[in-house]
């Protein structure tokens, strides 16, 4: 896939905004100042990449979606029939991302890491989960989520029973595992491990991945850099990419990243 961006157009990439399935008085929130910051951008905005756990739960039947959200799903219709080009990475909490956003608001739904050419520069680009498997529980869930036949199980629940244990089940996994791990070294931070591993098969001028909870610039060579959006929790942080550079940004304003520029 290939983008060539015209002028003053710029890619964004935003992740982990975890909105839980309405009523939640400080997702609604959250949703909100994420819509506001969708309009901030639409200007300049050629493409818009959701790298992931965007929904804190998600499962779709047949007909019928978790309740909410309304407002984000009306805003991401309204720019992509403004033109503006929106992919959307399946996370770990959102795993069952299957055809509705396609269907209903014309975006892209990518259910592993892609990788992009913008003005030259390559990318690899996606959630993080599934590289960063570390544990057999890690790996196990990771299978179960994404095998078809316990897909099929969990639809057979009804949703009256479905859709609340799947966002409880999901509000206490994150709360078990705490959304933001302290950092401790690069050989710790297993998506660097994985940009790592990867770039002595192939170069990429730029890999960019959230999940991390933590928001990171980190040099990989001369030439190649490990890019994570963060969160939206908290840090509201985002990743813009004018052409030649990629940058990190948060909606609150000035912020300090984590910047390692030796290789």
């Amino acid at each position: 896939m290939k983008f060539l961006l015209s002028s003053n157009k710029k890619i964004y990439f935003a992740s982990d905004l975890h909105l839980i399935i309405a009523p939640n008085e400080l997702s609604r929130r959250r949703e909100q100042g994420f819509i506001q910051w969708l309009d901030t951008i639409k200007t300049d905005a050629a493409a818009v990449f959701l790298l992931g756990d965007i929904f804190d739960f998600w499962f779709e039947y047949r007909h019928t979606v978790p309740r909410g959200f309304v407002r984000l799903l009306g805003k991401l219709a309204e720019l992509t029939d403004s033109g503006i080009s929106i992919h959307f990475f399946k996370g770990n909490h959102d795993q069952w991302v299957r055809d509705y956003l396609t269907s209903e608001m014309n975006i892209t739904v990518h259910h592993k890491p892609a990788e992009l050419e913008i003005n030259g520069k390559l990318f690899l680009i996606g959630h993080g989960h599934d590289v960063s498997l570390k544990t057999l529980h890690d790996h196990f869930l990771h299978f179960m989520f994404d095998n078809r036949f316990f897909r099929m199980l969990f639809a057979s629940l009804n949703p009256r029973w479905g859709i609340p244990f799947g966002k409880n089940w999901s509000i206490n996994h994150r709360n078990r595992n705490k959304l933001v791990k302290p950092f401790t070294e690069l050989d710790e931070e297993l998506i660097y491990k994985y940009a790592k591993k990867t770039l002595l098969k192939k170069h990429y001028d730029f890999f960019v991945f959230g999940h991390r909870h933590l928001a990171m610039d980190i040099a990989l060579s001369e030439n190649s850099r490990y890019i994570n959006t963060g969160e939206w929790v908290e840090a509201q942080s985002y990743a813009v990419f004018d052409g030649e550079n990629i940058e990190l940004y948060s909606a609150k304003g000035k912020m300090e990243f984590m910047r390692i520029s030796e290789p």
